[in-house]
Formats: structure tokens, C-alpha cells, sequence
């Protein structure tokens, strides 16, 4: 019986694994730098970066049509409800 799911090539996985430890390398070495004010946004761009390679690749949202990428947009959804509202406790509560 054959099967019908792609196969991963070593190439790609070790496309994606040298990808995902210059990430983690510039995660990392940002700690090293002065404070500034575009650390934060840096440090969220590297965090989607990481993210979005490990929907595409690992859950191969790029091969996938339909349902599966309705159910991660949805996941992406709620979690940025999830953000939103907890920013607006945090900066809503009283400073003492």
C-alpha cells in the first residue's frame, strides 16, 4: 500500500533547523544589547518569525487547504482576543 502523505527531505529539515537556531541566536544575543525601545518589537518579530516557520513546515499549512488553515486563524484569533483583553486589564488596574 502506498502512501499518500509527502515525504520531509533532509534538506528541508535541516533548512528549517539551522532557520530556527539563527532565531534563537538572535533572541538570545538581544539580551546582550543595551535597553531600547525597539527591543520589545524586535524581539516580537523574531518570536512570529519562529512561529511561522513551525505552522508552515511542521504543520504544513502550506500543503493543506481549507479546514486546517480555518482552524489555525481561528487559533490566532482568540489568542489575540486573548491579548487584548489581558493588556487591558494590566494597563487599566490602579499604580500605587
Amino acid at each position: 500500500m502506498k502512501s499518500t502523505a509527502p515525504s520531509i527531505r533532509i534538506r528541508d529539515l535541516a533548512s528549517v533547523f539551522a532557520a530556527l537556531l539563527i532565531l534563537l541566536s538572535l533572541s538570545a544575543g538581544s539580551v546582550l544589547l543595551p535597553p531600547a525601545g525597539w527591543k520589545t518589537a524586535a524581539a516580537l518579530a523574531v518570536a512570529a518569525a519562529k512561529a511561522g516557520l513551525i505552522a508552515a513546515f511542521f504543520m504544513k499549512l502550506k500543503q493543506h487547504r481549507g479546514l486546517l488553515r480555518v482552524f489555525a486563524a481561528a487559533g490566532l484569533f482568540w489568542l489575540s482576543i486573548f491579548a487584548v483583553l489581558m493588556m487591558t486589564d494590566y494597563l487599566t488596574r490602579g499604580w500605587r
